[in-house]
């Protein structure tokens, strides 16, 4: 088995949306990336990175390549499942947590949770998605951004 841990911010612009676990949430504002700025999709992804050692998001998805830009996150994940499939690992659960005090996430985290287990090829179970705030303190606190942290655990693929 191996475990890995991720973690990603992006700071709030202008726009009308946010990404997070690839659903799209009406808000004030957007989110600052090169991407669609999912957070939490790319904390993820930098889990099971680190976990097949192969660097991070920022190796695999260049922020100043114009191949990316604006991104979907949900490709870059399925793109990393496939690299665990061929170096023989599969996902055994994933568990991660978005922080942030505004929009409110509670009625999105079974979206989020489907769209991550679809995108890793195991049942729903096996992914856990929650939301807190950081009680008004820090960057999120005070509204300036987001941030997620992940951590995945894989085991050998069967022979």
């Amino acid at each position: 088995m191996r475990i890995g841990i991720g973690y990603d911010v992006h700071a709030f612009g202008p726009g009308d949306h946010v990404v997070l676990g690839g659903v799209r949430l009406p808000f004030d504002r957007g989110i600052q990336a090169h991407s669609d700025g999912d957070v939490l999709l790319h904390a993820i992804c930098d889990a099971l990175l680190g976990a097949l050692a192969l660097g991070d998001i920022g190796h695999h998805f260049p922020p100043g390549d114009p191949r990316w830009a604006g991104a979907d996150s949900r490709m870059m994940l399925r793109h990393v499942e496939a690299l665990l499939r061929q170096h023989g690992w599969r996902v055994s659960n994933v568990d991660s947590v978005v922080v942030c005090e505004a929009p409110r996430l509670a009625p999105h985290l079974e979206a989020m949770r489907t769209h991550v287990a679809a995108d890793l090829d195991v049942g729903v179970g096996a992914v856990s998605v929650k939301a807190t705030t950081s009680e008004r303190l820090g960057f999120t606190g005070r509204g300036e951004g987001i941030a997620a942290q992940a951590v995945a655990l894989l085991e050998r693929r069967p022979a």
